[in-house]
C-alpha cells in the first residue's frame, strides 16, 4: 500500500522518468547504451520513491502501560536530559533515526489527550547531530496520559527531510498506534519519557513502528 503523503512525489517521479527516457531517445537516437542507462535509471528513481512511501499494515496491540515505537528505524540514543520546550524536567530521551530505507509512517506512541502541539521551522542538520533536536524543523507534540503523566513526541527533519507532515491538534484525543504523521526523506523521532520508566530497547536496535515495544510506564 502507498502512503497518501507520496501520491505527488510518485507522479512527479514518473513523469521526470518519462521526460528522461524521451530525451535519451531523441537526443541520443540510435545509441542503445545511452537509452538503456536513461531506462535503468528512471527505473531505479521509481522504485525509490515508491518504497520510501510504502505504507504497510500494522497490527496494534493496545496496552496503557506500553509505549510503543512511533516509528520505524534504529535507536540511536538513550539518555536522561531536560526537555526544554514544554514539559521542562528531567526526563529519558529515546531518539529513533530513520533512513531513507525505513518507512515513514509516524505513529502514537500513547493514546491520550494532546496537550501541547507546535511546529518549529528550522535548519537541516544531520538526523543524528546533537543539535538537531533543538536546531532543525521540527514539531513537538505532548500526550497527557489518563493518569496524568506527559510524554513529548518530537518530529526532526535531517539533511535529506524537507517536509514533516503532522495531524494532531491541540485538544484532540490521539489513540496509540494511529498514525501521527510522516516525515519525507531522512529524519529522525524523539521520545521524551518520565523518569522511572522501564526501558526495553537498547541502543543499536532496530524498531518497528507500531509494534516494538520501547519501555514500560512505572507503576503508580
Amino acid at each position: 500500500m502507498i502512503h497518501k503523503e507520496g501520491i505527488a512525489s510518485i507522479l512527479g517521479g514518473f513523469v521526470f522518468s518519462l521526460i528522461l527516457i524521451v530525451a535519451a531517445r531523441y537526443f541520443f537516437a540510435g545509441n542503445a547504451v545511452v537509452f538503456t542507462i536513461a531506462c535503468l535509471l528512471s527505473l531505479t528513481l521509481m522504485v525509490m520513491v515508491i518504497q520510501f512511501f510504502r505504507n504497510p499494515g500494522r497490527t496494534i496491540v493496545l496496552n496503557d502501560n506500553n509505549i510503543i515505537a512511533p516509528a520505524d528505524g534504529k535507536i540511536v540514543v538513550i539518555e536522561e536530559t531536560t526537555e526544554q520546550e514544554y514539559l521542562k524536567t528531567i526526563c529519558i530521551q529515546v531518539s529513533i533515526f530513520m533512513s531513507p530505507l525505513n518507512v515513514h509512517v509516524n505513529r502514537n506512541p500513547v493514546s491520550g489527550h494532546i496537550e501541547y502541539m507546535k511546529y518549529h521551522p528550522g535548519k537541516f542538520l544531520v538526523a543524528w547531530h546533537p543539535k538537531s533536536s533543538t536546531d532543525n524543523e521540527r514539531t513537538t507534540v505532548v500526550y497527557k496520559l489518563p493518569g496524568g503523566k506527559l510524554i513529548a513526541l518530537r518530529q526532526i527533519a535531517g539533511a535529506m527531510a524537507r517536509r514533516i507532515v503532522y495531524y494532531l491538534k491541540p485538544g484532540m484525543n490521539a489513540l496509540q498506534g494511529e498514525q501521527m504523521g510522516f516525515i519525507k526523506f531522512g529524519s529522525r523521532v524523539d521520545l521524551f519519557l518520565p523518569l522511572g520508566t522501564k526501558i526495553l530497547v537498547k541502543q543499536g536496535e532496530n524498531v518497528i513502528g507500531g509494534h516494538t515495544v520501547i519501555a514500560h510506564l512505572a507503576e503508580e
